[in-house]
């Protein structure tokens, strides 16, 4: 009796934690306020970094200064959608409300 009640515990301990994250309706807010609920810094931390630098300007496998660029928003949203040179795009890694939030991000990067 006892290892049956132990079996149906962690029977409800598996399926209650393989719902967490699940949802019976997709959300589907605004850009806007999805937008605002994204970490640029920590999306640019973790997916530029490693060729940008922590402050945009270690030009690692020729990366650009991100200090002295003087692209507009929308142009550095198409440079990180599509890449350019030998950086790649992330369109296929990243949402565009993500790629937005790492591009506003780079602007405080200036020295």
């Amino acid at each position: 009796m006892k290892q049956l009640i132990i079996i149906m515990i962690i029977g409800a301990v598996v399926i209650a934690c393989g719902n967490a994250g699940s949802s019976s309706a997709p959300a589907s807010p605004s850009s806007d306020s999805a937008a605002a609920d994204i970490d640029g810094a920590k999306l640019y931390k973790q997916y530029c970094v490693t060729c940008h630098g922590l402050y945009g300007d270690m030009g690692a496998t020729g990366a650009f200064n991100l200090q002295e660029s003087k692209l507009s928003l929308e142009e550095r949203v198409a440079v990180i959608t599509n890449g350019r040179n030998t950086m790649t795009g992330f369109k296929t890694l990243l949402t565009e409300d993500k790629i937005k939030a790492i591009a506003e991000y780079t602007f405080k990067l200036k020295s």
